[in-house]
């Protein structure tokens, strides 16, 4: 799971005016960020506005990000949900032989108990056919997935080999660095806290930033890596902006505006997700024209 070491990049999902998926814009999106110098790419997760998609359109979207990235990076596909035997479904009917992982949130709306949490994730891991990554999101489901069961599943089940880790809480990351299994990957899921994250342990980000700036995210990820902290702490603060404006009112409105000013999609949503305020993005627009 080296593979998973470094830069992954949450890719949007564009759309046209009339709401339909925008496949010139996604493959103009992917070609960016490779080009940029991720070292993998996750399609459907939620940075890809995953709930308003019909299974149709996610399989579309899974079989276009393999064409088109062409194995020039590794694919990670996200397959998660509330209800553990609908997930288990996907896993086992997906055609996700050119996956490497599959990332799997944590179920949300339900908020169940930590334990409820660790068998989900125990028959999620039964059934896919590729190694599973954890994605803790509390902002997002509603629930924490605490230490404790974090470093149960990683000791105890097979094939859960990593954690996309976005509580936002430090104290937590580090309790699961500290007591991971040598192996079990950990990377951010806060762009604005990886660099220090990696400091303390971690092994990497998957990003949202990374749509648009994707040589600077990937230059301060793999200098922090590196123990290049010189290096990474001058990216991170002239990024430390650019993450304030993208997720000051939603995400991933706020990187869907950024990408618009930079000319790669067109600034459009499915309710309830709607663009940024006026006002920010004017100021998105201008911190695009003075970023260099």
């Amino acid at each position: 799971m080296e593979q998973l070491r470094g830069t992954g990049v949450a890719l949007v999902t564009p759309f046209k005016k009339d709401e339909s998926i925008d496949w010139n814009a996604l493959e103009r999106v992917i070609d960016h960020v490779i080009a940029g110098g991720v070292d993998y790419v996750v399609s459907l997760g939620t940075t890809g506005e995953t709930p308003t998609l019909s299974a149709e359109e996610k399989l579309d979207i899974m079989k276009f990000t393999f064409e088109k990235v062409a194995k020039r990076v590794p694919v990670v596909v996200g397959i998660g949900d509330y209800n553990t035997r609908d997930v288990v479904k996907r896993l086992e009917t997906c055609p996700l032989d050119e996956a490497v992982a599959i990332l799997s949130v944590a179920p949300y709306y339900s908020k169940p108990s930590q334990e409820g949490i660790f068998q989900h994730y125990k028959a999620v891991a039964a059934a896919a056919p590729k190694p599973v990554i954890l994605y803790n999101v509390p902002g997002r489901t509603g629930r924490n997935m605490t230490a404790q069961t974090t470093l149960r599943l990683a000791h105890e089940v097979e094939n859960i080999v990593a954690m996309k880790e976005a509580s936002g809480d430090m104290v937590q990351c580090m309790q699961i660095i500290r007591d991971k299994p040598k192996d079990f990957i950990v990377v951010s899921g806060d762009d604005a806290l990886a660099m220090p994250q990696i400091a303390t342990g971690m092994d990497g980000l998957i990003s949202v930033a990374a749509n648009y700036f994707a040589k600077d995210t990937a230059g301060m990820v793999s200098a922090a890596l590196q123990n290049d902290f010189p290096t990474a702490r001058t990216l991170h603060y002239k990024l430390q902006e650019a993450f304030d404006l993208m997720f000051e009112e939603n995400n991933p409105a706020g990187v869907k505006a950024f990408l618009q000013e930079g000319g790669l999609i067109e600034n459009v949503f499915r309710l309830p997700v709607i663009p940024v305020s006026d006002g920010l993005q004017a100021r998105i627009a201008a911190f695009v024209k003075k970023f260099s």
